[in-house]
């Protein structure tokens, strides 16, 4: 299966980026006739056909469309510290939207050794993954964000920070229930400070705990994710 991105798919055809057609009909060598998968990054998927294989301009024409592809009831927003070494955060960033996830946030934070990313790297890990694990819904990616400005931003559902502090915290996977948007605080190497953990609860989070292992941050991260979608899709 040959599956392409293309957010734009007007009257029962599309046009490819230069990227993609390139990738299309000189690294795979399709050409004229050939099927592939398209997603559009909406929920859409098609299956479609190759009309003209120009690898700066490749045409393909819409055969067959499915709407809200792999759609689920639930929202996942993963706000994470960016890692010192940034190719922990990006692992975790294909890895996450391998598995499902809707939203990620760098969380700048007082203890982050890095506080700015390559979002336009990221954005190619992120479409990757996608093509890869053949989701059909492009996660957000926000920029950059001041802890302090994320915690005290409006937000529905659970609101979840997860921290080393020694403390009365619950498992995160008692409080995977009935809701449909989970916001889950990763912190950076050094953890969360205090005084975060404290503006966060201020602000409606409740601290849990990823088990009785310290964890690296983009393992925590992965770990906040798979245990809310292993236990939301039981």
């Amino acid at each position: 299966m040959h599956i392409f991105y293309t957010p734009l798919i007007i009257d029962g055809k599309c046009t490819l980026s230069e990227e993609e057609s390139k990738h299309c009909v000189r690294v795979l060598r399709l050409a004229n006739g050939d099927s592939v998968t398209l997603i559009d990054g909406s929920g859409g998927y098609y299956e479609a056909e190759i009309e003209d294989a120009n690898p700066k301009r490749c045409t393909i024409a819409i055969k067959k469309k499915t709407e809200n592809y792999g759609q689920r009831n639930y929202k996942i927003h993963i706000a994470l510290a960016p890692t010192k070494n940034i190719d922990r955060t990006e692992w975790f960033v294909e890895k996450a939207v391998e598995m499902g996830i809707d939203t990620i946030t760098p969380l700048i934070c007082q203890r982050s050794e890095r506080t700015s990313v390559n979002t336009d790297r990221l954005e190619k890990i992120i479409l990757s993954a996608m093509k890869q694990s053949v989701k059909a819904y492009k996660p957000v990616l926000n920029p950059p964000t001041p802890f302090k400005k994320f915690v005290n931003e409006p937000r529905t559902g659970q609101k979840l920070i997860a921290h080393c502090i020694e403390s009365d915290k619950v498992s995160l996977k008692s409080m995977v229930g009935n809701d449909s948007e989970y916001t889950v605080l990763i912190g950076p190497e050094g953890d969360f400070s205090p005084e975060e953990v404290e503006l966060a609860t201020q602000n409606g989070y409740q601290c849990v705990h990823l088990g009785p292992y310290r964890l690296r941050t983009e393992t925590a991260g992965i770990a906040a994710c798979h245990t809310i979608n292993l236990i939301k899709q039981e």
